[in-house]
């Protein structure tokens, strides 16, 4: 199965995550691209120098694009919890997460 492309997370120099995905090469080139700046608009600009902490390589375009929105609205804590690969802390927060929301 040839993979779409991949979500991946940064940790930025002031400690802050960036979530992104990339679809058009190898995963390495678009780290560099964050590294070297090459975006000026982008978040990660003034916030270099990036770390990948995460990624994951997904075989279709829509689920890229679905696991990238998730990541986004995830907590700093669920975030961390992924990075560790905590499957007990992404659980537990989930499940908090799922209980704090109101009835719409």
């Amino acid at each position: 199965m040839k993979r779409a492309g991949y979500v991946y997370m940064l940790k930025c120099a002031d400690g802050s995550y960036y979530v992104g995905s990339y679809q058009s090469g190898e995963l390495e080139t678009r780290i560099s691209e964050h590294q070297q700046g090459k975006h000026p608009g982008a978040y990660t600009f003034r916030r270099r120098p990036v770390e990948l902490v995460w990624h994951e390589e997904v075989a279709h375009v829509d689920d890229m694009a679905a696991c990238e929105r998730q990541l986004k609205g995830w907590s700093r804590a669920k975030k961390e919890a992924l990075i560790r690969g905590d499957e007990a802390a992404l659980k537990r927060l989930a499940s908090r997460s799922h209980a704090n929301r109101r009835p719409s």
